[in-house]
């Protein structure tokens, strides 16, 4: 018995070895409950598409919310945003959600409050459990983590509670989304701040 485990014990090894790892998971524009025809163009003065988040919104940072912007869709009531991290640890990492804001951009910094007055929405949790804006926070020496800030237009307003979950949010928009649109900001942290 220990020859046969000491023989299968090198070929499992190189079995687990061999196992790619899993794809990322599905990010909210990939999931089914946002399908939509429509598109929206989301943009930030901090920031353009494809680019580096500046340091202050991010937890090495001043940890701000950025500013952001997005272009009106016909038909929309209201408007909501997931950003999620699809580099990160779980897949995907959310790192903020709003939903059932009327307006088309939001102002650096927003407050964590659940309800927010001005401007209007209602924030949930994020994977870091509060509520309100987790800037990135990718562990030091990892590559550049895609932050994906996506905007849904609504054809109706949201009934689900303040701090609901990224799940619970996607759910009650199936059926809802009648446009949508990303921003990719990239994050690093090549070494620990103050090096």
């Amino acid at each position: 018995m220990k020859t046969w485990t000491l023989l299968l014990a090198p070929l499992s090894a190189l079995v687990l070895a061999q196992t790619p790892a899993p794809p990322p998971g599905p990010i909210a524009m990939d999931r089914p409950e946002t399908q939509a025809g429509g598109r929206l163009t989301v943009s930030s003065p901090a920031f353009g598409n494809g680019t580096a988040i500046p340091n202050r919104y991010t937890r090495y940072g001043d940890n701000l919310s950025p500013p952001l912007a997005w272009t009106r869709a016909r038909g929309a009531k209201v408007y909501a945003l997931i950003v999620d991290d699809p580099d990160g640890t779980l897949k995907p990492v959310t790192h903020w959600t709003i939903w059932n804001m009327t307006g088309t951009r939001l102002p650096e910094h927003l407050p964590t409050d659940a309800r927010l007055a001005t401007p209007t929405g209602v924030q949930g949790t994020t994977t870091m459990r509060g509520t309100g804006f987790a800037g990135p926070h990718p562990p030091i020496g990892d590559a550049a983590h895609h932050y994906h800030f996506q905007v849904f237009a609504l054809d109706a307003p949201l009934l689900i509670a303040p701090a609901a979950d990224r799940e619970t949010l996607l759910v009650a928009m199936k059926g809802h989304v009648v446009a949508r649109g990303e921003l990719v900001g990239l994050y690093g942290q090549p070494a620990a701040p103050g090096k």
